[in-house]
């Protein structure tokens, strides 16, 4: 990390393949990001669709724009969605990064410029913040809002709160990049690997005993749709056995019974 940076470089990774008919509403909304200091960082697996020309595009606006930000863009063949996000990690340029899907979006133009306002930067890492996290609301396929999430973001962040859930949505879990290096997504996982990621990187900052901070703010507009909605069965079974790993089988089971209780009666 920059010692002598006066504001932290924020890197926002964008993991895609075939992503162009949600691609654009994602641009747009870091385009009008008002903080100056933003790497977006594409990640393509080799799209067939117009994935690539919108991201030519957007690097041509970009250029002319006000706030120009840093745009840059690894296109080559991948094992999946999270081996391509651990390319993200050894790529990234910022002092933080958080992975933002083709659909999701930034919450307000301000939502970056809050986001650093809000923390006492001082580029020593041994005190600035490991995460730094917030709230999220879902949205549909044409970015129009759907609700608040659901799971809400505890006032103290821990790696125990996730036996409750995935208490604070993986665009909305802002990261240190030099620690977020020593925690590659584990590959084995197809559907959960974020959820067992960010409980390792809470366990890591808290053996070094390093702040999570709670911006308090709404970071992300999050499509509501994506690998696990589409294989839920298969996304409950994998976090389960995540959950059983990291607090024990006997909080697994106990929390799926709440979780199927819980679905049954919203229903």
């Amino acid at each position: 990390m920059d010692n002598d940076a006066p504001y932290p470089l924020i890197t926002l990774a964008t993991v895609t393949y075939n992503a162009g008919r949600t691609l654009e509403r994602t641009l747009r909304s870091v385009a009008a990001q008002t903080y100056p200091h933003i790497e977006h960082l594409f990640i393509d697996g080799c799209s067939r669709d117009n994935t690539m020309e919108l991201i030519h595009l957007y690097v041509e606006r970009n250029s002319r724009a006000d706030v120009p930000h840093d745009i840059r863009m690894i296109n080559e063949p991948d094992k999946g969605l999270y081996d391509a996000m651990n390319k993200a990690l050894l790529q990234a340029k910022g002092h933080y990064i958080v992975f933002l899907n083709a659909g999701d979006c930034l919450h307000e133009p301000d939502t970056i410029s809050r986001l650093v306002a809000g923390v006492a930067w001082t580029g020593n890492p041994q005190t600035d913040p490991a995460i730094l996290y917030g709230e999220t609301d879902l949205v549909d396929d044409a970015g129009r809002f759907l609700r608040h999430r659901r799971l809400q973001a505890p006032e103290a962040l821990c790696w125990q709160s996730f036996r409750e859930g995935m208490l604070v949505c993986h665009q909305s879990f802002y990261v240190r990049t030099d620690l977020a290096r020593r925690e590659s997504y584990r590959l084995k996982y197809k559907f959960s690997a974020d959820y067992d990621w960010c409980i390792r990187l809470m366990k890591r900052a808290e053996r070094l005993h390093l702040p999570l901070h709670n911006t308090h703010l709404i970071l992300t507009d999050y499509l509501n749709e994506g690998l696990t909605t589409r294989n839920h069965r298969r996304s409950l079974l994998e976090r389960f056995r995540l959950m059983g790993r990291h607090y024990g089988w006997r909080i697994a089971v106990g929390q799926h019974l709440r979780f199927i209780f819980r679905a049954f009666t919203l229903k």
